[in-house]
């Protein structure tokens, strides 16, 4: 029977176009995500410690995050305000926001100097004398905000680019994106001088990412974590037993699938048979030299000092032997942290006298070592404080506008960015946002912090959230 030749095939209705078209979409979806020079979790077969490439070419391999706990004043540090001179005991003539504890005092001037430091002229208090010394290697940020006014919800958005607990703090990102140049030792390490901020350890936790990547914290003496030396008699038997546990693991692994707790204990206690070894050989500092022990303090009359200096030099041999994220915490027994609500010459005398030698000793350590321009040196604490005094003689907490540092690989030496109203109150000129110090740090080590990101709860999460910016102008 032949055809009338007037026959059209009808149109596909709209199901069935989506039917047939599904894989193609698939594919086109999938060879988009595969072009994509991303950072991704590592596979199965791989350990989450193993080194990954960066998004781009990065100026720095380590990041020493130098955490001052409790919020350094501006305005006696990094930020000098004359204005504050003249007033000083006066009300305070601008429109005041409100503060933690409502106690509300006169202007309040430093009770310390300024001096001008190195070919910039940078000044700094006399807080930090032996930290201007390498004002000529740092860019000061004046600009810097926060978005809390609490120690503990600061502290969570300070480490982890969000105000409540549970997200992963920047060491993790950091160690998700990049994994480790070293395998002995865990790629993120916060050496603990005495003080576990506000908020706990989930300031240095993995949040939802595989808890591989969370922090390990060393303490400052030797041995620095429990049950660093092997119990059994022999490295023999330690190792059949761990032979042991890999298989069984495994069988389980193979039972179930993708466990994250289970892979990421696998993972941690393989790296801490490592540890074993190479832990008791990092807090050997006997080494050192006697010139090199007294330039960080060790031999300094202030304990708190010596404490210091040994977590700087401690964390100069981390990154010596690739640790990827190292962060310091200030050491106790100076009264309330940098959070010197009253009694402020005090406190603050004693927090700087802890840190300035040591600090100004690790730069100097870095750069004659060679590692200065593969290093990322971060000063920051979670706010700064009020330029009017909290009763008589101390400040508020302040996170209108505050400073930091940063020195190191790619970032511009013997510059201030950004710039608070004449009393050091709040930011007039280039404001920085957290969510932008961490977008820059991610962009030094080579990340775009767009793409650095986790699937939880049916969102792509990151460290930025949705926002941030790299700050370019305080870059080489």
């Amino acid at each position: 029977m032949s055809h009338c030749r007037r026959f059209a095939t009808p149109p596909r209705s709209r199901r069935e176009m989506l039917a047939q078209c599904l894989n193609g979409f698939g594919a086109v979806a999938l060879a988009g995500m595969l072009s994509d020079d991303v950072v991704a979790a590592p596979s199965r077969d791989k350990s989450p410690f193993t080194p990954r490439k960066p998004h781009f070419d990065a100026k720095v391999r380590n990041v020493i995050f130098l955490y001052m706990d409790g919020g350094v004043s501006q305005v006696d540090s990094f930020d000098p305000k004359p204005r504050l001179d003249k007033d000083n005991g006066k009300p305070f003539a601008a429109k005041i926001e409100p503060t933690q504890f409502n106690n509300i005092g006169n202007t309040l001037a430093s009770p310390w100097k300024f001096q001008q430091y190195g070919e910039s002229g940078i000044p700094v208090s006399d807080l930090f004398p032996h930290v201007g010394q390498h004002v000529d290697d740092m860019t000061v940020i004046r600009s810097m905000t926060s978005d809390f006014p609490e120690h503990t919800n600061a502290n969570y958005f300070l480490h982890t680019g969000h105000g409540q607990q549970g997200r992963p703090s920047m060491g993790a990102w950091v160690g998700y994106g990049l994994g480790s140049e070293c395998q002995e030792l865990p790629g993120f390490v916060v050496l603990n001088g005495g003080l576990i901020p506000p908020g706990g350890l989930d300031n240095f936790n993995s949040g939802f990412l595989p808890a591989s990547y969370q922090a390990s914290v060393f303490a400052a003496q030797d041995p620095p974590v429990a049950n660093i030396r092997r119990s059994e008699a022999t490295a023999d038997l330690q190792n059949r037993k761990l032979a042991l546990l890999r298989k069984l693991d495994g069988e389980v692994l193979d039972r179930y699938g993708h466990v994250d707790q289970l892979e990421s204990a696998i993972a941690n206690y393989e790296l801490a048979a490592r540890m074993q070894t190479a832990v008791p050989d990092l807090m050997d500092i006997s080494g050192e030299t006697v010139e090199t022990q007294r330039a960080y303090g060790l031999e300094a009359d202030f304990r708190n000092t010596q404490t210091f200096g040994r977590v700087c030099l401690i964390a100069r041999r981390l990154v010596e032997r690739g640790v990827r994220f190292v962060e310091l915490t200030c050491p106790g027994g100076n009264g309330d942290r940098w959070d010197q609500h009253s009694n402020l010459r005090d406190g603050h005398s004693k927090n700087a006298r802890s840190v300035d030698q040591p600090i100004a000793a690790l730069l100097a350590d870095l750069k004659a070592r060679g590692l200065f321009d593969s290093t990322l040196v971060v000063w920051s604490g979670e706010f700064g404080r009020t330029p009017f005094a909290q009763g008589a003689d101390g400040r508020d907490h302040n996170q209108y506008g505050f400073s930091i540092w940063m020195a190191g690989g790619g970032v511009k030496g013997g510059m201030t960015y950004g710039s608070t109203d004449e009393f050091g109150y709040k930011v007039i000129e280039n404001r920085v946002e957290m969510h932008d110090l961490h977008a820059t740090l991610l962009h030094l080590l080579g990340i775009d912090h767009e793409r650095l990101t986790y699937r939880f709860g049916g969102l792509d999460m990151r460290l930025t959230g949705v926002e941030g910016h790299v700050v370019h102008d305080v870059l080489s």
